[in-house]
């Protein structure tokens, strides 16, 4: 049998740190966007966070530092950046509003769903491949279009590319909605007949 991989309730570890830091990023990121427009430290600081995204889960299983807090501080630092980077582009007038709506929108949806996982005794859903991947398209477009808002060849290829990831990360990470609102219907049916569970 495949041994379950340990959590902890600490909460100063290596990875928790690095979301943290991810974290506090969010406003930063906004201020270079909106305030100075200091968008070579904004795509900087959108490299930063993708690398540390990677890093904090890598570290969490090389060093066996997984942790309940770590679960919850990944996709919240994530999700806020994905919100931070819609809203400042579309302020800047880099994105359309309809793409600044539309991922928060699916958020949105998914937290619509939460009281029903908790009225069910479940506290949360797995991850699924497919919101791995979407974000991961996602943190790759978003620092393209803004390399894109610019003139040149560099810039024409960034925003090319840039939108190619977009509209693939749109896609997955709405599939992945609807995966993960599926998999609380049919836990929703399960839990009727088999009665709740705490996972």
């Amino acid at each position: 049998m495949a041994q379950v991989p340990s959590r902890t309730t600490r909460v100063w570890t290596i990875p928790n740190l690095l979301s943290m830091a991810r974290l506090a990023g969010v406003p930063l990121f906004l201020w270079l966007v909106l305030g100075p427009e200091a968008d070579a430290w904004a795509l900087a600081l959108l490299m930063l966070s993708g690398i540390t995204d990677y890093l904090d889960g890598y570290l969490a299983r090389k060093l066996d530092q997984r942790s309940t807090l770590g679960e919850i501080l990944d996709p919240v630092a994530d999700r806020l950046y994905i919100l931070a980077v819609v809203v400042g582009l579309a302020l800047r007038d880099i994105i359309p509003w309809w793409f600044a709506v539309i991922l928060p929108a699916r958020d949105a949806l998914l937290w619509c769903l939460v009281p029903f996982l908790r009225r069910k005794g479940y506290s949360s859903l797995p991850v699924h491949f497919l919101g791995k991947a979407a974000t991961f398209n996602l943190l790759y477009a978003f620092p393209l279009i803004l390399l894109g808002d610019g003139e040149g060849i560099v810039a024409d290829l960034a925003r090319t590319f840039g939108w190619a990831f977009a509209i693939w990360g749109i896609g997955l990470y709405w599939w992945a909605g609807l995966l993960y609102a599926w998999q609380v219907y049919r836990l929703h049916g399960d839990a009727d007949r088999q009665g709740p569970r705490v996972e």
